[in-house]
C-alpha cells in the first residue's frame, strides 16, 4: 500500500510530503481503483511511461462478472479509475473513501487541457460516423492549443484494425481515445496494445457522444447531485433500462455480499460495539461535555473544540476533534517546543509545555479532552479501541514497520493508552498496536475499555 498526504501544510503546523496518486483495494469489487483528486491523476498519466487506462462504473462490474475475456483485459489494465456514485457505495461497504469520483466525461477534458500545455496530441476513435470529427471540433474550441492528430468512426471506420493501428500510429498521437462502449473498446485495447505507439491509451465509452452533443448531458444539479443515471434513464429508458434499474440492483447486491465476506467477525463485532458505546457515552456525559466546554471558553480566548488533521484506516486523513487544551497560537509555536520533548521517538509530547491552558491540564489529566472523538466514532473514522491517530508529518517519516498500525481505524484507547500512555516510548507503543492488532477480538477490546478506567484514575503519562 501506498500512503498519500496533501501537498499543503496541515493545521498541526508540519510540512508534509507530496500526495501522489495512491491506489485503493475495494474488497466489494475485488479491484485496485486509482485513489486521489484528478489533478493527482491527470498528473500520473502523463507523466513519462506507456500506459493503458480504463474507467470502472457499476455497469463495468457487472459485465466484468460475466465476461472472463473482459475481466482479463481490465486485469491487465495499468489503472482503473473509479467512476460513478455506485463504486463510491461499493467502497464504503468496507469502510474505504475514495478521494474523488473520476466520472470520465469531466476527467477527460481536464487531462487534454493539461496534455495541450505539453504540447501532446490527442486521436479519437470511436462513435457513430461524424461523431468523432464533432466531439474533436468541441474539444478544440474548448481547449485552446489542443492538436487533434486525428479521428477515426468507430463502425465503417473501424472494420479494418491493422488500417486504424496504421492510421493511429502514424499520427504520431501521444493519447488515443477509444470510444467503442464496454466492454469492445477494453477488449481492443487489449488485444491491440503491443501495436499502438501511443503512451497513454484510455477507454472513454460515451464521452464523444456527450462532447458532440449528439447526447445530452444532465443538468449540472443532478450531477452534483450524483444522479446523473437518473437523467440518462429518462433521456433513454429503453436502452437504458436494464443497465440502470437491474443493473444497480444486481451490482449493489453482488458488491454488499463480497463486503460481507471479506469482514472478519472481529470488525463486525467492534463496529457493533462503537456505535453502541459512542451513542450511550454521548447521552451520559452530555452534561460534562457542556460543562467542559464552558470551561475551555471561560478560560481562554478561541472556539472550545479544536480540529486537527490526523491519519487513519489505509493512510487516509479525516479531521479529529477534541476539546482545546491549548492557546489558540499553539500551531505556530509548535516548533519552538519540538526540542523539549519527554517521549522518545517520533511523537512530540512535553510535561512542560507552556502551550497548554490551566482548563487543558486538567482536560488532559482527565483525558476530558478526547471526549469529543466519540462523534469520530459515529462517523466511521475512528473506533472505541485501536492505535492513536498520529498526525500526517509522523506518519510522513514512520519506518516501513510502524505503517502497519494503519491497517485499523485509530482508537480513542488502546494497548498503549492503558498502559503508561506518554510515558510509553514510540518503538514500544508500535510494538503494542501491531500486537493489538494481531490479536484483536471483542473480548481483547472490552478488557481494554475496562483498564481505560483505572488508567484515567492513574493519570500516568497524561500530560
Amino acid at each position: 500500500m501506498t500512503l498519500a498526504y496533501s501537498s499543503s501544510i496541515f493545521s498541526d503546523g508540519c510540512a508534509v510530503k507530496p500526495r501522489r496518486l495512491d491506489r485503493a483495494y475495494l474488497p466489494a469489487l475485488d479491484l485496485n481503483l486509482a485513489d486521489g483528486s484528478t489533478d493527482q491523476a491527470v498528473a500520473k498519466l502523463l507523466s513519462p511511461g506507456r500506459r493503458r487506462v480504463f474507467f470502472i462504473n457499476a455497469h463495468c462490474c457487472n459485465v466484468r462478472r460475466r465476461n472472463p475475456q473482459y475481466a482479463k483485459a481490465v486485469a491487465a489494465a495499468d489503472l482503473l479509475l473509479p467512476d460513478g456514485i455506485g463504486v463510491e457505495l461499493a467502497a464504503k461497504f468496507t469502510g474505504h473513501s475514495l478521494t474523488a469520483n473520476l466520472n470520465g466525461t469531466d476527467f477527460v477534458p481536464q487531462l487534454l487541457q493539461r496534455a495541450a500545455s505539453m504540447g501532446k496530441s490527442v486521436f479519437l476513435f470511436g462513435g457513430r460516423p461524424g461523431v468523432a470529427d464533432a466531439a474533436a471540433a468541441r474539444l478544440v474550441y474548448d481547449i485552446p492549443g489542443l492538436r487533434i492528430a486525428g479521428t477515426r468512426d468507430g463502425y465503417q471506420g473501424a472494420q479494418d484494425t491493422r488500417a486504424v493501428i496504421a492510421d493511429i500510429n502514424e499520427s504520431g498521437a501521444s493519447i488515443l481515445l477509444v470510444a467503442l462502449g464496454v466492454p469492445k473498446q477494453e477488449l481492443w485495447l487489449h488485444r491491440n496494445a503491443k501495436h499502438l505507439k501511443a503512451d497513454l491509451t484510455l477507454g472513454v465509452g460515451a464521452l464523444f457522444d456527450f462532447l458532440s452533443g449528439s447526447v445530452a448531458r444532465a443538468p449540472e444539479p443532478v450531477r452534483a447531485a450524483r444522479m446523473e443515471w437518473v437523467w440518462r434513464l429518462a433521456m433513454e429508458p429503453r436502452r437504458m433500462a436494464r443497465r440502470y434499474l437491474t443493473g444497480n440492483v444486481s451490482f449493489l447486491a453482488h458488491a454488499g455480499l463480497a463486503a460481507l465476506r471479506h469482514k472478519r467477525l472481529a470488525d463486525l463485532q467492534q463496529r457493533a460495539l462503537d456505535i453502541t458505546l459512542a451513542f450511550s457515552a454521548l447521552l451520559l456525559l452530555s452534561p460534562l461535555l457542556l460543562l467542559a466546554a464552558l470551561a475551555v471558553r471561560a478560560d481562554s480566548k478561541g472556539a472550545a473544540i479544536f480540529k486537527q488533521t490526523r491519519v487513519g484506516l489505509n493512510g487516509k486523513t479525516f479531521t479529529m476533534y477534541k476539546f482545546r487544551s491549548m492557546t489558540t497560537d499553539a500551531e505556530a509555536r509548535r516548533a519552538d517546543v519540538l526540542n523539549v520533548s519527554d517521549r522518545d521517538g517520533l511523537c512530540f509530547k512535553s510535561r512542560q509545555d507552556p502551550r497548554i491552558t490551566r482548563v487543558g491540564r486538567w482536560l488532559r489529566r482527565t483525558s476530558t479532552d478526547e471526549l469529543p472523538q466519540l462523534f469520530n466514532v459515529l462517523r466511521g473514522e475512528m473506533s472505541i479501541v485501536g492505535p492513536r491517530p498520529a498526525l500526517p508529518c509522523e506518519v510522513a517519516d514512520y519506518p516501513p514497520r510502524a505503517l502497519g498500525r494503519l491497517k485499523v481505524k485509530p482508537g480513542i484507547t488502546g494497548v498503549w493508552q492503558v498502559s503508561g500512555r506518554a510515558a510509553v516510548g514510540f518503538k514500544e507503543m508500535i510494538e503494542m498496536d501491531l500486537g493489538y492488532i494481531k490479536a484483536r477480538s471483542l473480548k481483547l477490546n472490552l478488557q481494554l475499555i475496562l483498564r481505560t478506567f483505572g488508567a484515567v484514575i492513574s493519570g500516568r503519562g497524561a500530560y
